[in-house]
């Protein structure tokens, strides 16, 4: 149906106006809004996830109580100093925002005649407050009374504009649409259940304001209800977010998930024979044990049991979601039909399938392909990406529903009906792990799923997860490996022949550039593919200088320009060099010598496959991810590299002077404001060096569950501490993570509260730590390979001083420097570098 293309009904109430298509009647936008949020409710999955949080089963009375509340979201927009924003002109009237003025609507006056009832049949009702707070903070943020006795001056008598006339108008079409409320309550106000609702009215109200598909009309119609609920039927449809929107092409086996293996392997036959019954999941195995298919495996088997509607895979950067979405993308034609594309949750990229859009101006998107596909709504704004039927994104994303951040309720409850997978969960973050559990108990209290995997889980990381206490240090090391755990415990499973790995592990005195590309490059020289995974970006490009000098041709290329592989390349950039690394080190790689350098960016995700490790000193589960990367593949090696060789660079003064001053992303400032490394514990560092040096050979994965108990069960650093005389760093080291977990709970969204108006977004982190200042640049700008690009990020200690709002001075395009308040940077095939900072 087409729009209707009229100018503004200057004496009838507007709910959304555009200056081409006119406005649509407040009457209308609020049916559309109900109309949308009662079929949301009314059906699985939603209905079921609300009666979760309830605590018992929801009437149909109920749900159209709710649904009463639901249209009133925006009766604020009858005030005249709302509606006068659109007026050419406002005279001395005093404009007012809708939210507020929704608080003062519930004490004015409602007049005679028709329609002057149902604001009285409301204001009967019980807690009117409390719901009054929830549909009134679907723009995203809990909102509070703006306090009494403006009422008048927020609906004044207008000569142009009679807001009691409509308000009788829609109170009478109100009446017709909700007959006998008068007898009818809604639910109690549980906290849990208001904060459920909350997010479902925000995502109605954001499905419901798209002209695409409810075109807009001016005139009130008193028929308009039934009009509201087929355009709703159609567009929760076509979107996916109606039941049963996912087919899969047969019943939930392992046929189902690949057809290159014809049977699964051991930890993936570990996930696909548990009970749907079972509702938070860990997965430990080692790295390339295909836990990404026993993931696809534990969807499908959830979603044929009708436990699940929709996928979310969270992993922990955003090159590993971008190469993941890749995979899970090409998995989805065997596994549904018709096929469904995977969403690519990352902020600033519009990807759904094999597809990318492209922002316009009238906030629609052009998708490269040319097809406008509704069901890509999703893809086009971030806080929308959990409402995906299948989408694959960052760990951030989840962290967004749980922190008391804009859009915190409609991210939780868009994804109370999907089978929320974490990968590589690991213990080096306190705050983010726990925003992370604090989400996923949220998610689990409403009946989802959660399937969390890891190549080895400190059992202190594990114990957090599953609120269990952690046993001795023996009996933890003992613990089977691979392993799937669950709240009935641990369940073996079998190891590969096929994985067991040897790794020849070497502690080398010295870490500068120099040092790590020597090492690297004696090993090309002998044909083999040396990977270098440096702790920061600084090192990496130290080593990426120094073998450039030397062998340039040897180097990771994108288009015969040699490069390395960190964070701090752009967007445009990061998709060339994930693929550039996957052809050099993939499976499919030629054969030869060569070098490819980069940081933690390498270590995840990506399918790459190196003869020789040169790698930084770093946490025991991190190393053991890194080591992941070697021997990944069955194919010829090099002589002298038959057997996974690590060389671990150390710093040459030992490990004391960490606990005093941070080097190389390792240790903190003892007598600084923060522990500012990026692996701070020393403890934990000195185990695992003592690791390396006791043990030359390493079996993996025969060996995990010992090592990384050794490095991270309390009782071995506690014993480390004491015996190297760092008690007091330890203590530090405690209380910093003590901090970390209080700091997140301050920020954290209690679902079991009353909703709380929220704090500054912009103090509130997905991750700790500051973050840096995204910068717009030109049109056109040419990036380190020459194709354009258009931001880049800067560090946070590059950026204070700047927002990202400013204007960006293109200095020079060959090489790349740009000026912006003051400071200059550069920006070439080693990525982002800081030139110079005016005084």
């Amino acid at each position: 149906m087409q729009a209707e293309r009229a100018g503004p009904i200057w004496g009838a109430a507007w709910g959304k106006f555009s200056p081409i298509f006119g406005h649509h009647h407040l009457g209308h936008h609020c049916a559309d809004v109900a109309a949308v949020f009662q079929l949301l409710l009314s059906r699985r999955p939603y209905r079921l996830k609300a009666e979760a949080a309830l605590g018992r089963i929801l009437n149909p009375t109920e749900i159209g109580c709710l649904t009463a509340l639901a249209f009133l979201h925006d009766i604020g927009k009858l005030a005249p100093g709302f509606q006068a924003k659109i007026w050419p002109r406002k005279g001395h009237l005093a404009t007012i925002g809708h939210l507020e003025a929704g608080w003062l609507w519930a004490e004015a006056p409602s007049g005679d005649g028709p329609g002057a009832s149902w604001h009285h049949v409301l204001a009967a009702w019980p807690e009117l407050e409390q719901w009054f707070s929830m549909i009134l903070s679907h723009h995203g943020r809990p909102t509070s009374h703006p306090g009494s006795g403006r009422v008048a001056a927020t609906f004044p008598t207008v000569a142009s504009y009679d807001w009691q006339m409509e308000h009788r108008r829609i109170g009478a079409a109100f009446e017709a649409w909700f007959p006998d409320l008068d007898k009818a309550r809604p639910p109690p106000a549980e906290p849990a259940f208001v904060h459920f609702i909350c997010g479902l009215l925000t995502l109605a109200d954001w499905i419901a304001s798209d002209n695409r598909a409810f075109p807009y009309e001016p005139r009130l119609r008193d028929d308009y209800w039934q009009t509201a609920l087929l355009r709703a039927e159609t567009r929760i449809a076509e979107i996916g977010l109606a039941a049963d929107i996912l087919t899969l092409s047969g019943p939930p086996g392992w046929e189902l998930i690949s057809k290159d293996h014809p049977r699964p392997r051991p930890a993936q036959l570990a996930i696909g024979g548990l009970t749907t019954g079972e509702r938070l999941v860990l997965l430990e195995a080692e790295t390339g044990a295909g836990k990404t298919e026993a993931a696809l495996w534990r969807f499908a088997a959830l979603l044929a049991a009708g436990e699940v509607e929709a996928l979310y895979f969270a992993v922990p950067t955003r090159a590993a979601a971008r190469q993941l979405q890749r995979r899970v993308n090409a998995a989805l034609a065997l596994m549904f039909k018709p096929v469904p594309e995977a969403l690519l949750a990352i902020p600033g990229q519009v990807v759904a399938g094999e597809a990318k859009g492209r922002r316009l101006p009238d906030f629609s998107v052009l998708w490269d392909d040319g097809k406008a596909r509704p069901s890509r709504w999703a893809a086009e704004h971030s806080a929308r990406y959990l409402a995906a039927p299948i989408a694959i994104g960052t760990v951030d994303q989840v962290a967004l529903g749980g922190l008391q951040v804009k859009y915190a309720h409609l991210r939780g409850t868009a994804l109370s009906r999907a089978l929320l997978v974490i990968d590589e969960v690991h213990a080096s973050d306190p705050y983010m792990s726990e925003v992370q559990r604090r989400m996923a108990r949220d998610h689990l209290a409403l009946g989802g799923h959660v399937l969390l995997m890891s190549a080895t889980l400190g059992a202190s990381a594990r114990c957090r997860w599953f609120g269990t206490g952690i046993a001795a240090l023996p009996e933890e090391a003992a613990r089977p490996y691979p392993a799937v755990w669950t709240a009935a415990g641990i369940e073996p499973v079998e190891r590969e022949a096929r994985a067991d790995k040897a790794v020849e592990m070497r502690a080398h005195l010295g870490w500068t550039g120099a040092d790590a590309a020597d090492l690297a490059l004696a090993a090309a020289r002998r044909g083999a593919r040396a990977l270098v995974i440096r702790n920061t970006v600084g090192r990496a490009q130290e080593t990426f200088a120094a073998v450039q000098a030397e062998a340039p041709e040897l180097l990771l290329q994108i288009r015969g320009i040699p490069t390395l592989h960190h964070s701090r390349f752009a967007a445009e950039d990061r998709a060339l060099l994930d693929s550039a690394v996957e052809g050099a080190l993939g499976a499919k790689g030629s054969l030869g010598g060569r070098v490819v350098i980069g940081t933690q960016t390498l270590e995840q995700s990506l399918d790459i496959d190196a003869d020789l490790l040169i790698t930084d000193l770093c946490p025991m589960d991190v190393l053991l991810q890194r080591i992941g990367r070697l021997h990944r593949h069955k194919r010829a090696r090099p002589a002298g590299f038959e057997m996974a060789r690590a060389v671990v660079l150390c710093p040459p003064g030992g490990l004391d002077p960490l606990v005093q001053r941070a080097d190389n992303g390792l240790g903190a400032y003892a007598a600084g404001p923060s522990l500012s490394g990026v692996y701070v514990d020393v403890p934990g560092l000195a185990a695992t060096l003592d690791q390396i040096t006791g043990q030359p050979v390493w079996h993996i994965p025969e060996m995990n569950r010992v090592l990384v108990e050794a490095a991270t069960h309390p009782e071995a650093l506690a014993r480390i501490a004491e015996a190297r005389g760092w008690q007091a760093y330890h203590q530090r080291l405690h209380g910093k993570t003590l901090a970390e977990m209080g700091a997140a709970d301050l920020v954290i969204l209690d679902r079991q509260a009353p909703l709380i108006s929220f704090p500054d977004d912009e103090k509130i982190r997905t991750r700790l730590g500051e973050e840096g200042a995204m910068l717009a640049l030109p049109d056109g700008t040419p990036g380190a390979f020459g194709l354009p690009v258009r931001n880049l990020t800067l560090p946070a200690h590059w950026s204070k001083g700047l927002t990202g709002e400013e204007t960006v001075e293109l200095l020079s395009t060959a090489p790349l420097r740009i000026g912006v308040g003051g400071k200059m940077f550069g920006y070439d095939t080693a990525g982002l570098t800081i030139l110079a900072t005016e005084p």
